[in-house]
């Protein structure tokens, strides 16, 4: 009681008590560890307690990164994350919030703790186990290129025996609707007689199990019914593939769930494009395969990966650029945002009148595509080739050379013509069609106007999407000035221009370009996905998607209608834009749910004397002429490929003539050497382009002549996406190291992308999950920086993941999926970090114990919190 009364009476006095005194000398202590740490990494002896990290101290994310793992290193202090930075962006503030955190560290528990017990990690593979699973994928690859050269064979030849022009299109008909039959049931078959159903349960990676499993999946994204995206025919698919799909559900996304009996889907639910329902998942050399299962209406948005074991039940919605993790569970009518999702999600995305969408309707619409692809598009190939045999005369020689025109170097000649033609006419042609025909069908949906979804305007719609999202035409004018008159061309409102050179990377796709507007002075990096479009099971709706002015937007961000971003704004990687509250202006934001930084800070502005004036001129012209010269060496690459495809072609046609009984064979052995000469055709490209002595990191302007070329590299290297052909194989790591990476033995890489390859170094036995980025770079306004990435042994990269430059993740160390990991930032050896931006996580998401309520598509949704399948 005298103690009390101490205590109280020196609260009555204005003095501190004895807990305030301790909290001070705390924090005190902690401020002093902070400074000098911090001081250390910036160069100077000492910092203000109160100066602002950017703004004051002249620090950027990166340097605070750093003092993120060297804080993590301190024994007296708790770890901090990145988030916590920018929430108290002084010493004294980030001091008092670390005092006040509940219950002391580890260290100050105990001064000599005992070490941490580790997730003991599956014991790898030998390296017998993975040559023969390599082996056994080649050879299955040869059989299923023997089929299909089966199929061609047979089929063009009979197609040829045909009289006249009207036999000829009959039997084009007739063979593109059984080859499109056969394509299709085939990949069925395969999936039921080497799996059978799927279940929950481990596959050892390089196992004979996984063999089975590469092969079922491989099967069914070859399928020619993954073209109909979109559209009731692909909800047919996933049904024959043994998933519960209801009634009215519309998936748009691309990346097809390969465990499909695992996957429940309620009536009317929504999938928007570039989300992840694999059911699997790839860890520590291990597949875990899980359920997703899906209520009625639910929302599922643009950019988002659920993991193995997780549940929404009905009417709950998913946010564009969120997540939900192993365990998570939406209840009924919630709306949950962020990765990993959490509840809080203001805005409302089904809010889309309904419209009649019946049966009839469905069926036919998918009837139409068939026919189309049956009556319209095997037979207008066929018959531009015969055109072409009779237009271009060297096309014939091409076609059929002749054993001795072989060796006559007017054989190449003709070849090389014939190939110039045809590749660059293709090339003008198109770039015709993409800004012409769009136009014309623009009128017929009008913007904010519900319609039917799989009627002749939900057609239009479509077909406007896919003839102005060409890769290829991306790839050629972005990074340059050229692309903002490409963009304008294609319909989009930019304003009034300001040129830099680099106003829009090489990865912009959108849905409607007639709706899309970039204020001007914005820039934009890759991976910029305007959402132009809304749906519900039943209907669709175009709306105008508006950029503010003077913005930067970073790597992979979904835009969406009615974001509540403004003028002067820094977008971040990954970031997801806010839907309700204020309009954000004059700010950054960062992370999913998003949160505000700085616009800017001093050390991002030492180059913006070259923003403008007559050095800013000077550098743009000459920036524009090298951009020039790297998008003929472009095309040249490009062309040079496909005449080294063509040749392949010619030499399997002589042979066909000369040993007809073999005929099936040479085809299919046209097919395997081509997916040799182009594994052959990146490693030289790669190689070329960097000089054959590899990448050195960069911190300079956008108008540095040393950007210049690492642009040139990103444009000259842009077919390196087809390494994605050798997904999941030992080949892919055969060709990422003889591209330059520095990667070890066993490494399992579902989908991983590497821009920048000699830059990047990945140990033994780790995994890469599909989706997976290992970005060695970032440009933020006009400058430029690039580091090496290093992960250690055994690391894991959950699905969606993205890695970025001067990260360093120690042996054992797993990333979880949708997770970004920032520059600078260093993982511990085991640590399970996950988030965005990635912090230390727990193993498992938490399982809210909640019953979700009935009306799944056949007997509900399971309750909220189950895996069905146990902890590893």
């Amino acid at each position: 009681m005298v103690d009390e009364s101490v205590e109280l009476l020196a609260h009555d006095s204005g003095e501190p008590s004895t807990t305030q005194r301790e909290s001070t000398v705390t924090a005190a202590g902690t401020e002093e560890i902070l400074a000098d740490l911090l001081a250390g990494l910036l160069g100077v002896e000492r910092v203000p307690a109160d100066g602002h990290f950017f703004e004051e101290l002249g620090a950027d994310s990166l340097v605070m990164a750093h003092f993120c793992a060297r804080v993590r290193k301190h024994a007296d202090l708790p770890a901090v994350s990145m988030r916590e930075i920018y929430r108290y962006p002084t010493v004294r503030a980030l001091a008092a919030a670390l005092a006040e955190t509940d219950g002391p560290s580890p260290a100050a528990e105990a001064p000599a703790p005992a070490p941490a017990a580790t997730p003991a990690l599956p014991e790898p593979v030998g390296t017998p186990h993975h040559v023969l699973c390599g082996t056994l994928q080649v050879l299955f690859f040869l059989g299923y290129a023997y089929v299909v050269a089966l199929i061609a064979t047979t089929g063009a030849e009979w197609t040829a025996a045909g009289h006249g022009l009207l036999a000829t299109y009959l039997r084009s008909v007739v063979f593109g609707g059984g080859a499109f039959l056969s394509l299709c049931v085939l990949p069925v078959l395969g999936k039921w007689l080497l799996v059978g159903r799927w279940k929950p349960q481990q596959i050892r990676i390089w196992s004979l199990a996984y063999f089975r499993f590469w092969c079922a999946k491989t099967l069914i994204r070859v399928n020619p019914l993954m073209l109909f995206v979109g559209s009731p025919l692909y909800s047919f698919y996933l049904r024959a593939l043994g998933a519960r799909i209801g009634r009215g559900v519309t998936v748009l996304s691309r990346h097809l769930p390969v465990c499909t009996d695992l996957l429940t889907i309620g009536d009317g639910s929504v999938i928007r494009k570039d989300s992840y329902l694999s059911c699997y998942r790839a860890r520590a050399g291990v597949i875990q395969t899980g359920p997703v299962t899906l209520g009625k209406g639910v929302f599922v948005g643009e950019v988002t990966v659920l993991d193995i074991g997780v549940s929404m039940g009905d009417r709950a919605q998913l946010a564009h650029a969120s997540s939900l993790h192993r365990g998570q569970c939406v209840p009924a009518g919630e709306r949950w945002h962020g990765s990993p999702a959490q509840p809080g999600a203001g805005a409302d995305f089904m809010t889309l009148p309904a419209a009649d969408c019946g049966g009839a309707r469905k069926t036919g619409y998918s009837l139409s595509q068939l026919l189309m692809a049956v009556t319209l598009y095997v037979p207008a190939a066929v018959g531009g080739v015969s055109l072409l045999l009779a237009v271009v005369p060297q096309f014939a020689t091409l076609i059929d050379p002749g054993p001795v025109a072989l060796s006559s170097w007017t054989f190449y000649a003709d070849a090389m013509v014939a190939s110039l033609i045809f590749f660059f006419g293709a090339v003008l042609l198109g770039l015709l069609l993409v800004v012409t025909l769009p136009r014309l069908l623009n009128p017929l949906v009008r913007p904010d106007t519900v319609y039917a979804l799989y009627g002749f305007r939900y057609g239009v719609h479509r077909a406007i999407g896919l003839l102005t999202n060409r890769r290829f035409y991306r790839t050629l004018f972005g990074d340059s000035s050229a692309v903002v008159h490409y963009l304008r061309h294609l319909g989009y409102d930019l304003s009034k221009v300001e040129q830099t050179g680099s106003n829009f990377g090489t990865e912009v796709k959108h849905e409607n370009p007639y709706l899309s507007s970039v204020g001007s002075g914005t820039m934009v990096a890759d991976g910029l996905s305007i959402m132009n479009a809304e749906y519900s099971g039943t209907s669709f709706r175009v709306t105008r998607v508006s950029i503010g002015a003077h913005n930067f937007l970073g790597n992979h961000i979904a835009y969406p209608a009615w974001g509540r971003t403004g003028e002067n704004c820094l977008l971040a990687t990954k970031v997801m834009v806010p839907l309700d509250g204020e309009v954000r202006e004059n700010v950054g934001l960062l992370g999913s749910p998003s949160f505000e930084i700085p616009r800017t800070v001093l050390r991002d502005s030492r180059f913006d004397d070259l923003k403008s004036g007559e050095e800013f001129h000077a550098r743009l012209t000459a920036k524009n002429r090298h951009n020039a010269v790297t998008m003929g060496l472009h095309l040249l690459m490009r062309w040079l490929y496909f005449f080294g495809v063509a040749l392949i072609a010619s030499f399997a046609a002589d042979l066909y003539d000369l040993y007809p009984a073999y005929g099936v064979a040479v085809v299919a052995l046209a097919n395997v050497v081509t997916l040799a000469f182009t594994a052959a055709y990146l490693v030289l490209a790669e190689r070329a382009a960097t000089g054959f002595r590899g990448l050195q990191p960069l911190y300079c302007s956008i108008y540095d002549r040393a950007f210049w070329r690492h642009e040139r590299y990103w444009k000259v290297t842009a077919a390196s996406l087809f390494v994605m052909f050798f997904n999941g194989t030992p080949l892919k790591s055969v060709i990422w190291r003889l591209m330059g990476v520095r990667i070890g033995k066993r490494v399992f890489d579902d989908g991983c992308f590497l821009p920048e390859r000699s830059l990047t170094t990945i140990g033994d036995d780790c995994t890469l999950n599909e989706g997976t980025v290992v970005q060695c770079h970032s440009q933020e306004d006009g400058t430029f920086k690039s580091d090496r990435i290093t992960l250690g042994a055994g690391c894991t990269l959950g699905i969606g993941a993205l890695v970025h430059y001067g990260v360093t993740m120690h042996d054992g160390a797993e990333l979880a999926p949708d997770s970004f990991l920032m520059k600078g930032e260093e993982m511990p050896p085991h640590a399970r970090w996950g988030g965005n931006p990635a912090r230390e996580m727990p193993e498992d998401a938490p399982a809210a114990p909640r019953t979700a309520a009935p009306g799944g598509p056949h007997d509900g949704v399971p309750a909220c919190g189950s895996t069905l399948i146990g902890r590893e």
